[in-house]
């Protein structure tokens, strides 16, 4: 008997775990993006989220039908992001910049950042070579 309660136990732990740990996997997954589709977006910046465990975009851009439509760009946490000129000054409220991302898979106006363009020609791309290579559609 003590046995038996003892495997159940065993056999609830391990379930327990591996509802855990599905969500915390799937969360660093890509598979909310339409990997290897680009969409380039032009808008004006309403927030700049710098914090883990991802850094935010928002931007306002205007539409072909002239409605404005709020884009949400995520890329990596600032850690990884600095190296490569990214810093919490990168984006302020109200400035032009163009994005290439990849968009969300269900429509919404959602997508992974891939490169930040500034009116000037100034570039950000997240992750160095392997970052540019996203951005342009290549491999590292």
């Amino acid at each position: 008997m003590a046995m038996r309660h003892r495997a159940v136990r065993l056999v609830a732990a391990a379930v327990g775990l591996l509802i855990v740990s599905v969500p915390v996997f799937a969360h660093h997954s890509n598979a909310i993006f339409e990997v290897g589709k680009r969409v380039t977006v032009t808008g004006i910046v309403t927030e700049w989220f710098w914090a883990n465990p991802h850094c935010l975009l928002s931007l306002d851009v205007k539409g072909a039908d002239g409605q404005v439509v709020r884009w949400v760009a995520e890329t990596q946490a600032p850690p990884n992001m600095t190296p490569f000129g990214w810093s919490r000054q990168s984006f302020k409220p109200g400035e032009e910049v163009t994005l290439t991302v990849e968009p969300a898979r269900s429509g919404r106006p959602v997508g992974r950042l891939l490169r930040a363009v500034f009116p000037d020609g100034r570039t950000l791309v997240p992750g160095g070579s392997a970052g540019a290579a996203a951005a342009t559609g290549g491999t590292p």
